[in-house]
């Protein structure tokens, strides 16, 4: 039986009937917001295109772009492997190294450049760090990418967020769909869905660290001890560590996104209060037996030894083992997730280019080759 696939943007949205099912209501709540009002109210440094696909009724986000450069990761290819990706050289340690390769990603990047890397459309693109993906048949993702292909025959076809370990199915179907599968980062997964996870040593960890708020005085508070009057510090925590202490090519969630999470529940919070102010908060959402953690930040002037990094953690991975979840620890802290017993995996792009001209499937060709051969041994060998 064939899908029933369609376009909806701004201009068409009211006439789509978003499905009854708790997936359906959490799209209404996180995406119409988004397509009313633009991508940049919510999010900073995100200009989009964005649109609904409806497959079989079921809404799926997608994101057109063509050059902005200057966009966050989670819509310019560019940004992912150019921008970022020089920044985070650094964490090699190696000074030579860091300047070949610094070299190396100026010229791929004038390159890409000149290959229109970032004319893409992203399936399935919440704006979000991780991408969850809907239980969608094969059938309906072959026909989706279809679908796409007719809209936009001048765009690649992106699909981000996909690890062997989730994403079997999607990745099956979309290698059979002749797909390049670009590496994109080393993320970490947690079997927190698994009773008695990890061994001895990352469950003393974990005890360890949860003990921290306590001993350092502080209360734990969700959602419902949360009000208006905290969405600017909850700003601010996440800036101090996702944009100042790691990278402004990270998503730069403004306050009416942070307003939404808190009273739409697009994404479900919970922070460490000491003396009515608020020093550490992170923000989750959930499906289909996994969870992922878009929104993590602490006071990072406030003394290391307070442990809030540990605390949140802490709470992290007893909320999601509470709940019988799979945890999606996304990447970065590398060391720190694998002693409380994450595990690694690559995690890539898979992006159908075979309907562009060489001039420009050159640049993706190249650059699946490179990090197969080049980025993930690094990754490997210096356990990013």
């Amino acid at each position: 039986m064939n899908a029933r696939v369609e376009l909806f943007d701004a201009s068409n949205i009211h006439a789509y009937t978003w499905p009854e099912t708790e997936y359906g209501r959490y799209a209404k709540r996180y995406l119409l917001p988004l397509l009313e009002q633009g991508s940049e109210r919510y999010i900073r440094n995100v200009r989009t295109q964005l649109l609904v696909l409806s497959v079989n009724g079921i809404p799926v986000p997608v994101t057109v772009n063509d050059t902005e450069y200057d966009n966050a990761y989670v819509c310019s290819p560019y940004t992912h492997y150019v921008s970022y990706a020089k920044q985070e050289l650094a964490l090699l340690g190696n000074r030579a190294l860091i300047a070949c390769l610094g070299a190396l990603l100026s010229g791929i990047g004038a390159l890409l450049k000149r290959s229109r890397f970032n004319r893409i459309v992203h399936v399935n693109n919440w704006l979000l760090s991780t991408n969850l993906y809907p239980a969608l048949d094969e059938e309906h993702w072959d026909a989706a990418l279809d679908k796409l292909l007719s809209a936009f025959p001048d765009h690649a076809i992106a699909f981000r967020s996909l690890n062997p370990s989730l994403n079997t199915r999607e990745l099956d179907r979309l290698r059979s769909r002749k797909c390049r599968f670009v590496p994109s980062r080393q993320i970490y997964l947690l079997r927190t869905d698994n009773a008695g996870f990890g061994n001895a040593k990352s469950r003393w960890l974990l005890k360890r660290d949860g003990a921290l708020a306590r001993k350092n005085g502080y209360e734990i508070v969700n959602a419902s001890g949360m009000t208006d009057a905290d969405i600017p510090r909850i700003a601010e925590l996440y800036r101090m560590l996702y944009l100042e202490k790691y990278s402004y090519y990270n998503p730069q969630f403004t306050e009416r996104f942070l307003a939404d999470a808190l009273h739409k529940g697009t994404l479900e919070l919970f922070g460490f209060r000491r003396d009515g102010r608020l020093d550490a908060v992170l923000g989750f959402y959930a499906r289909d037996g996994v969870m992922t953690t878009p929104l993590f930040g602490y006071d990072t002037s406030l003394p290391q030894e307070l442990g809030l990094y540990r605390m949140l953690s802490s709470l992290l991975i007893e909320l999601a083992s509470d709940r019988g979840l799979l945890l999606h620890e996304s990447s970065g802290a590398a060391q720190f997730k694998r002693n409380r017993g994450a595990v690694a995996e690559i995690e890539y792009t898979a992006v159908q280019v075979g309907h562009l001209p060489l001039s420009r499937r050159w640049s993706w060709i190249v650059l699946e080759l490179l990090l197969v051969r080049i980025g993930v041994p690094l990754l490997r060998k210096f356990k990013l």
